[in-house]
């Protein structure tokens, strides 16, 4: 992957202490309880700043950012930078001049924090120039990586409900119909507080009650107004004048041949 032209900040620390460390005798680590803690050699401003997949330390003086050492970073972990065994404030860090020559020194944090800060800083650039260089060997060798095999393996088969889909289907396109009401008109119930309703007879019939012929309030073609019956002739209220006679004891008698009761 080819280094970006520009350099890229990753973490800055203010209060940062360097150390001269003795050379390690054995492979077993290095140890900050061996160093001088109490008289560091130099104490000063820390940034990490990334250039492509390069990450460099660099030690700068608070006030003037007048560079003090650089220590670049081509992998972590690594030789660049180690971690001590006894203690997470301090590591040790490989300087260069540019010249070729190179010295290990030793750098402590008075707060764990920005070592944590500093830990982390590195991992994730590393994390990232590791992803990149995934994608781009990708990108060059697509036909190599993992694919998605969408086909039936030998002897797979799978099943289908057809019935159940076109009886969904059936219930999505055909909706319920409504039942269809058996007259033209429908009865609304009576105001509240209201009489009860008069019964009203079929067209062209009248009802007698107490002898007399009730004409019904409303007549049904006139849509609610109150439009009175067509009054009978004289001559059709002579038919019904034995009904309007009472001859009997009794309250009420069924006439033969009528179909009418006289109340």
């Amino acid at each position: 992957m080819e280094e970006s032209g520009y350099e890229s900040v990753l973490c800055v620390k203010p209060d940062v202490h360097v150390y001269r460390i003795p050379p390690r005798a054995t492979n077993r680590g290095y140890r900050a309880a061996e160093w001088q803690l109490d008289q560091p050699s130099w104490s000063g401003r820390l940034r990490i700043t990334a250039k492509g997949q390069m990450a460099y330390i660099k030690l700068e003086d608070r006030t003037s950012g007048e560079l003090f050492a650089q220590a670049p970073v081509d992998q972590f972990p690594g030789t660049a930078v180690e971690s001590v065994t006894d203690s997470s404030r301090y590591f040790v860090i490989r300087i260069e001049d540019g010249n070729g020559r190179r010295a290990f020194i030793g750098i402590g944090f008075g707060d764990r924090g920005d070592a944590f800060d500093f830990n982390v800083a590195l991992q994730d650039h590393f994390k990232w120039v590791k992803q990149q260089c995934e994608f781009a060997k990708q990108a060059q060798n697509p036909d190599q990586g993992p694919k998605l095999d969408l086909g039936f393996k030998e002897g797979q088969t799978i099943k289908l409900n057809i019935a159940n889909m076109k009886k969904k289907e059936g219930a999505a396109g055909n909706p319920r119909a409504r039942p269809a009401s058996t007259g033209g008109l429908s009865l609304l119930p009576p105001p509240p507080g209201g009489k009860t309703s008069t019964l009203i007879p079929p067209p062209g019939e009248q009802l007698a009650v107490g002898g007399s012929l009730v004409q019904p309030a409303v007549a049904p073609s006139s849509g609610g107004a109150p439009v009175p019956w067509p009054q009978p002739n004289p001559a059709t209220a002579d038919i019904w004048g034995d009904f309007t006679k009472s001859t009997g004891s009794t309250s009420s008698q069924t006439q033969p041949g009528t179909g009418w009761v006289q109340f």
